[in-house]
């Protein structure tokens, strides 16, 4: 059984792409080795960066995942710097800056880079939604009680875990990298 290491420090990331795994018979290990983020312009930079960092320090196949939500009237803000604004004004500034806007799309992107030892490879998922007016739903975390996908009337925090891995963008990002390993099986 192939084995590999999901660098992450996010119990939700880890056991979204466990179930996917599990499923094709790759292991996964969850390793929290609080990587540094660069501040680029895009995700795929940040997770380039981030994943040579963790490869010369595990020396084995790992990957990582960043995320972000660009937000149209926003002109695309947070985008990769989305961890800092969540973590700072979180869901009900999101909302603040969002008063009175009537455009109220948004794209939720997700970034996987992964090091085989030889290479990086990066598989990108996006799932395109709005912001909702206010913030509904327990589940989920992050940006997930006010984003909801596209032709849906519920936010990711108000679906269960596997209807919102058919949708979210990470699931996406997740199901690319998968197929990659089948293709090599």
């Amino acid at each position: 059984m192939m084995k590999m290491v999901f660098v992450t420090g996010n119990g939700h990331k880890f056991k979204e792409a466990s179930l996917l795994f599990r499923d094709i018979g790759i292991e996964i290990a969850q390793k929290d080795l609080g990587y540094p983020e660069i501040q680029a312009d895009t995700l795929e930079e940040v997770a380039e960066s981030g994943i040579v960092w963790c490869m010369e320090r595990l020396k084995k196949p790992c990957f990582i995942e960043d995320a972000g939500i660009f937000i149209d009237a926003l002109m695309g803000f947070p985008g990769p710097y989305s961890r800092y604004v969540s973590e700072t004004i979180g869901n009900r500034g999101i909302l603040k800056l969002m008063e009175g806007e009537m455009d109220r799309g948004a794209v939720f992107r997700s970034v996987i880079a992964y090091n085989d030892g030889n290479d990086v490879h990066l598989f990108v998922g996006e799932t395109r939604g709005s912001i909702c007016h206010e913030a509904r739903g327990q589940g989920g975390f992050g940006y997930d009680p006010v984003f909801i996908p596209a032709n849906f009337d519920r936010t990711f925090a108000q679906m269960g875990t596997e209807e919102k891995n058919k949708h979210s963008h990470r699931g996406k990002s997740l199901n690319k990298l998968v197929n990659y390993f089948k293709e090599r099986k």
